[in-house]
């Protein structure tokens, strides 16, 4: 017997394209029912603002062939059979290492990516043209256990007027979950350990300004009931969900850009792959000129220094990264003194 398969024609650059779509009809949302088709059909609808901010530059894919509640695992180099339209780029890892990474161009190659059970689309900050300067300064506000959503939202709008004292333009969206993303567009003048201080030094004025609510300890047994802004997610390969990007959660929920003047009035979960192509119709992509007007981190670079020639050095790197010149021991707190006794 035939295996189930459907095939898509997909407008593009160079003319139309055929995406074959096997297993269209496998449920990878059990709770509401959607479908690899219906996942497929949502990406085509917003294909235009997911490129505009996903495309173009290094992306993770997050797959995962039985739906959100089975395995997952991630693909960054183009497997073997991969249509000619999927690009990718040379780039270089924290190890040093270097690996060819997916580039996403076009309508059809995420359709694509889709046939390949991509749920969560990870997007490097940096173009394919320049994979080591960011164009982006990206900051997570991440609610600890206790806080949710809406201490989130409290916390953006300062976030947003510390940025824009540094003289850089934030956009925000939801990530999708209980957090919230804020991207900052730059040129791409410096590298990411750069951009990195930079983000740290934007957290550390919003901690100076909100200090019960804003958090820059790393470890999770230091940060109380506040919002962590997760400075480490500035890191070279290192990314988050991207804009447009659906999530691997039971309500399907998707990382969806927003205006500054609704983030106060809007539930993260009612912005799903069922609803999000209804909401760009009508309200447009909040995106759309975000490229149109780069800013420079040299403010913030300097506040970086003024808070190095203070005292304050550098903060800890993920586990998984070499040992960074002037990092502190990464040691939990509580063990270190257990270790001190």
């Amino acid at each position: 017997m035939a295996s189930e398969r459907t095939t898509l024609t997909i407008a593009g650059p160079d003319g139309d394209r055929k995406v074959g779509l096997s297993s269209p009809n496998r449920v990878l949302w059990p709770e509401l029912g959607i479908t690899k088709h219906e996942l497929a059909e949502y990406l085509i609808v917003v294909s235009e603002p997911f490129l505009s901010s996903n495309g173009n530059r290094p992306v993770s894919l997050e797959r995962f062939p039985g739906g959100v509640d089975g395995e997952r695992f991630y693909s960054k180099n183009p497997p073997k059979g991969a249509p000619d339209f999927i690009e990718s780029v040379t780039v270089k890892y924290n190890s040093g290492r270097r690996h060819p990474q997916l580039v996403l161009t076009e309508t059809a190659a995420v359709v694509w990516a889709a046939q390949m059970n991509t749920i969560v689309f990870h997007p490097w900050a940096s173009l394919a043209k320049n994979t080591d300067n960011p164009v982006e300064l990206r900051i997570d506000l991440d609610p600890q256990p206790g806080t949710d959503f809406s201490d989130a939202a409290a916390v953006a709008p300062a976030l947003r007027e510390v940025l824009a004292e540094a003289g850089l333009d934030a956009f925000v969206k939801t990530s999708g979950n209980r957090g919230i993303h804020i991207f900052c567009p730059i040129e791409p003048s410096h590298e990411f350990l750069d951009v990195r201080h930079a983000v740290i030094a934007a957290g550390r004025e919003l901690e100076r300004r909100m200090p019960d609510k804003v958090t820059m300890n790393w470890w999770k047994e230091e940060r109380g009931e506040r919002v962590f802004v997760d400075f480490n997610q500035a890191n070279r390969d290192r990314t988050m969900a991207g804009a447009y990007s659906p999530r691997a959660l039971a309500g399907a929920t998707v990382s969806t850009p927003l205006s500054w003047d609704e983030l106060f009035d809007i539930d993260p979960a009612s912005f799903t792959v069922r609803s999000v192509p209804a909401r760009l119709a009508e309200v447009g992509d909040p995106w759309a000129a975000m490229p149109a007007n780069p800013g420079r981190i040299d403010t913030l670079l300097e506040w970086w220094q003024r808070d190095l020639d203070d005292g304050l050095g550098e903060l800890a790197f993920p586990p998984e990264f070499p040992k960074m010149p002037g990092e502190p021991p990464r040691v939990q707190p509580s063990r270190a003194k257990k270790a001190d006794g």
